[in-house]
């Protein structure tokens, strides 16, 4: 009953996790607050993170904002006296000056979770420690400020931002698809070590099914470096299965059968299940066999498309996408 009491006692805490800065965050986590206050719940603004955007500076308008203190820290005191029934907080990657009762910001937060006060707040996936070095692998860009993720395993709920279409420019589209990956998968293991948590307290051995089947596609002219890594992490983390077919071609060249039998040693060194496939039509046999195995992520090379299917009026790309029913389709720039 302790623990129950406790919990009861325990401020809530939601994150709004973006994968990329500009992908509107701050905006959804403060807009949440507006339509919280709309609705008569207490809410009130601990920290804001400077030179807020305008559409961000307008929902702030219409919020109760707890002044920092002179150091720029947020004033933690003033907000447990407030006492609201949840309290705004952006940037929660900070560090607190030097001399402040707490280091980190994250910390200050635990502090108001303890003292029954909900928070709602936002971080980039860069700012995770766990998550710092992957990041900026993929971005060049490195961090210094980061929260652990045994502090994000402590939310009841994490909304991920997704970076809105026209901020996906080419450019950046490969570096936002792997973050976006990266995210959801975190999001997903928080979740389950949540469950797993509830389980073991309440006696109940938790049993997980098969729930991800990837099929990687291989031509000679695919580069599948990158959809095996991508699939093998995916299998790994949801308990999966990945599968890399090839569809049998007549007189392959001697360089394009050099360069298919090292993607096929690839794929069995990444732990891939390789499987020829037969048949008239490529997209025909590679969608038959996804639907015989409930394939549920189909990966794609660009390079199919200029590949043993160019007898097609239309790219096999486009065919292949336009065909599948209950399946994603991820392309894979080479």
């Amino acid at each position: 009953m302790q623990a129950e009491e406790r919990y009861q006692n325990q401020g809530r805490l939601k994150i709004f996790l973006g994968y990329s800065s500009g992908v509107g965050k701050s905006f959804r986590m403060f807009d949440e607050g507006r339509r919280r206050k709309e609705r008569g719940q207490d809410i009130v603004v601990g920290a804001v993170q400077p030179k807020a955007p305008p559409e961000v500076d307008a929902v702030l308008k219409q919020l109760e904002i707890v002044p920092l203190l002179p150091d720029s820290s947020m004033d933690v005191e003033a907000i447990v006296r407030r006492h609201p029934e949840a309290c705004l907080i952006d940037g929660l990657a900070y560090d607190n000056p030097p001399g402040s009762a707490r280091p980190k910001r994250w910390q200050d937060v635990q502090f108001l979770l303890d003292a029954g006060i909900s928070v709602i707040t936002s971080i980039n996936l860069q700012f995770i420690e766990e998550r710092r070095e992957q990041v900026e692998q993929i971005t060049g860009k490195a961090v210094t400020q980061t929260v652990p993720l045994s502090f994000i395993d402590l939310s009841d709920e994490i909304v991920i931002v997704d970076a809105p279409p026209d901020a996906a420019m080419p450019a950046r589209q490969e570096q936002l698809t792997e973050l976006r990956e990266i995210a959801l998968v975190l999001a997903a293991e928080v979740v389950d070590r949540q469950l797993e948590t509830y389980l073991h307290e309440q006696g109940i051995e938790p049993r997980f099914g098969m729930q991800e089947r990837i099929l990687v596609c291989l031509t000679p002219r695919t580069n599948p470096t990158r959809m095996l890594e991508s699939g093998r992490r995916i299998a790994a983390r949801f308990h999966g299965e990945v599968f890399a077919a090839y569809v049998s071609q007549a007189n392959l060249s001697a360089d394009d059968q050099v360069a298919l039998d090292r993607n096929l040693q690839m794929a069995r060194a990444a732990g891939a299940a390789v499987i020829n496939l037969e048949g008239e039509n490529p997209i025909d046999s590679i969608l038959h066999f996804a639907q015989e195995r409930g394939i549920t992520q189909i990966f794609v090379g660009h390079s199919m498309q200029r590949g043993p299917f160019g007898r097609f009026s239309r790219s096999p790309l486009d065919k292949l996408l336009a065909k599948p029913q209950g399946v994603d389709i991820r392309v894979f720039p080479h």
